[in-house]
């Protein structure tokens, strides 16, 4: 099942790792760790915010927490994923 995590980084946090310039290596560990199959950065309510999306539940999400991040996984379906569910019902 592919999981979508979301990871808001606390601000303070996350200002200073942009400041000390820890954040790529941070961002780096993470995916390099977590491999997601497509990674997403943006902003959501008012938080730097890190969407991936990966086959499975990730097992190593230590480093997120360590940066301070609020963690949220999602159940998701793309396209043929939801077509080859709707097309396995019985009618």
């Amino acid at each position: 099942m592919r999981m979508l995590l979301t990871a808001q980084m606390d601000t303070e946090k996350a200002n200073r790792s942009v400041s000390d310039g820890t954040m790529p290596k941070i961002i780096e560990e993470v995916i390099e760790q977590l491999r997601p199959e497509a990674s997403y950065f943006t902003i959501q309510n008012g938080h730097r915010t890190c969407l991936m999306e990966a086959a499975q539940m990730p097992p190593l999400m230590e480093p997120l927490f360590q940066a301070g991040c609020r963690i949220s996984l999602q159940p998701v379906m793309n396209l043929d994923d939801l077509r080859a569910g709707l097309g396995g019902m019985e009618r």
